[in-house]
């Protein structure tokens, strides 16, 4: 065995490899997209990831191994050098939203490993006359599956789909059964812009406090992910089921409305968000009121009057709530007597007939409206007001969403990071405004999937950033200069707004002046998909 040799296998190992992390990063991809093709898609036209700097570079060393293929000394040390490089790049990444290995996800790896493994053999096969040609082809159509493996994950996904259609239709017929088998069990569903993931916690709590309560975990609100958490965590003896209901397009609540069939719906907002998919403001509520268009005649409907596309919408199928903080004409539950301190809210819940006085850690006008939906809901369901009053004292912040905590070095941190919106950062903001004592420093990349408004509406955060805060950093590309000309046409210095490239950059500027007394506003952290 040469010398040569072993050089020119080391170096297809690396290409190996290098194409190995490449398609797990863009499974990765691919499933923070739902595994739908048009989605993924999407993202690679908004984030031009298939011409990125790294893959433009690995088109280069394709064509260049083409052409100096007779040379393979030369093709090979090239090859080695930018594959060795990006292999170290792949694997120093760190992801917000790191691959989860579904069984689903193994098996669209799979298939684009034997793609690619197909691709390889072939250039072997075609191209090798000797030990070292054969090595050297199968290297550089290793680097052609790596220019190309966005084509490889879609099409072991559209190969894939008979499979995994036969495959979950049995997985819900499965979830179908068992909550046939549960007719006593109590179904609650919980949808909105925004706001139904801690809603769906804050019940929980409430009503754990008179009833065996389960509810879907994590982001677990797409139809799949219903199905899986009826029928890896729905126990027999549970009384209520807490389900939250998420939608990037029309006709994804109903789906899951058909599956569990709610007898009681909350919509906790219908505001700008999401607009990439849905177009207008019309089809967002459209598709939230889905859920309350699937409540039987005997059903409850807990709405949020807040939002004016929720108040001007009619609900004539079932008995309808309605609550608010701030528009409080018509409703039939509202927030009175909100008092904010450094220890929490404190706030009466008045509804018919009932006044409860309620303290709780939580902050912001956004915590207090989706509490007053659950109190709404546990008193329609029975649940005494000493057991409700102690269960709210009682509720933890859910991590990133308005999250408030004092550092051992006196800095106070508001944790608003998970999916921000227009109504909600405004939220985040008047929050920070109410803070004293120190400076106020907001850091933020700004807020996506707004389409055609997303300059507009990052351009009035902006905005309202300059009458809140006092020191701006502005992370990432993505939205800066919409956010940077928002914040300066209001007059803020130009000395207080700074901008970094990456979440690490912004931490090393406020680390540089940060002290104690300040308070930081962490509003927004672009998911992996947004640059």
């Amino acid at each position: 065995m040469s010398l040569l040799f072993v050089i020119f296998l080391v170096i297809s190992v690396i290409a190996f490899l290098n194409l190995v992390f490449e398609l797990k990063r863009d499974l990765m991809m691919m499933q923070q997209n739902s595994y739908r093709i048009d989605r993924y898609k999407r993202w690679l036209k908004t984030s031009a990831d298939s011409t990125s700097w790294v893959r433009l570079i690995g088109m280069c060393v394709f064509l260049f191994s083409l052409v100096s293929f007779s040379n393979g000394t030369w093709s090979m040390a090239v090859l080695a050098a930018w594959a060795g490089g990006n292999v170290i790049y792949l694997q120093s990444r760190k992801y917000k939203k790191p691959l989860v290995w579904t069984p689903r996800c193994k098996r669209i790896y799979t298939v684009s490993a034997l793609l690619s493994i197909i691709v390889i053999g072939a250039a072997t096969t075609i191209f090798g006359h000797d030990e070292l040609s054969r090595l050297c082809a199968a290297s550089v159509a290793a680097v052609g599956c790596y220019c190309a493996s966005h084509i490889i994950i879609i099409s072991s996904v559209w190969l894939l789909e008979p499979i995994e259609k036969k495959i979950n239709r049995g997985y819900y017929r499965d979830a179908e059964n068992i909550l046939k088998s549960m007719p006593q069990l109590k179904i609650i569903g919980i949808t909105g812009s925004y706001g139904k993931t801690s809603t769906k916690h804050y019940l929980h709590r409430i009503l754990s406090e008179a009833f065996q309560t389960a509810m879907t975990p994590g982001s677990y609100n797409t139809t799949l992910g219903v199905i899986r958490t009826v029928r890896e965590y729905l126990k027999p003896y549970d009384q209520v089921f807490i389900v939250e209901m998420g939608a990037k397009q029309i006709g994804d609540i109903k789906e899951i409305c058909d599956l569990v069939h709610p007898s009681i719906g909350i919509v906790t907002a219908v505001g700008e968000q999401h607009l990439e998919s849905f177009k207008t403001i019309d089809n967002v509520q459209r598709t939230k009121f889905e859920l309350i268009d699937s409540l039987p005649s005997d059903g409850l409907a807990v709405i949020n009057n807040d939002f004016p596309k929720i108040a001007d919408r009619n609900v004539t199928n079932c008995k309808c709530i309605r609550y608010a903080v701030s528009g409080v004409e018509g409703v039939q539950w509202e927030a009175k007597d909100i008092e904010y301190s450094e220890k929490g809210t404190s706030f009466t819940a008045k509804g018919p007939d009932i006044e409860i006085r309620l303290t709780t850690k939580l902050v912001g006008d956004c915590n207090i409206s989706n509490l007053l939906a659950c109190v709404a809901v546990a008193v329609n369901l029975g649940v005494p007001s000493e057991k409700i009053r102690y269960a709210v004292s009682r509720i933890e912040q859910v991590e990133h969403r308005l999250n408030l905590k004092r550092t051992p070095a006196g800095i106070t941190i508001i944790d608003d990071a998970f999916n921000s919106n227009p109504t909600g950062s405004a939220m985040a903001l008047d929050v920070l405004s109410r803070m004293k004592g120190g400076r106020r420093i907001v850091i933020t990349p700004g807020m996506i999937e707004l389409g055609e408004r997303t300059a507009e509406l990052n351009r009035k955060f902006g905005q309202k950033i300059a009458s809140c805060a006092d020191i701006a950093i502005v992370v990432g590309h993505y939205n800066r200069d919409a956010i940077v000309d928002g914040i300066k046409s209001e007059g803020m210095p130009d000395e207080a707004v700074l901008t970094a490239d990456t979440f690490a950059q912004a931490q090393s500027l406020l680390q540089g002046f940060v002290k104690a007394g300040d308070t930081v506003l962490y509003e927004n952290d672009l998911p992996d998909t947004f640059k």
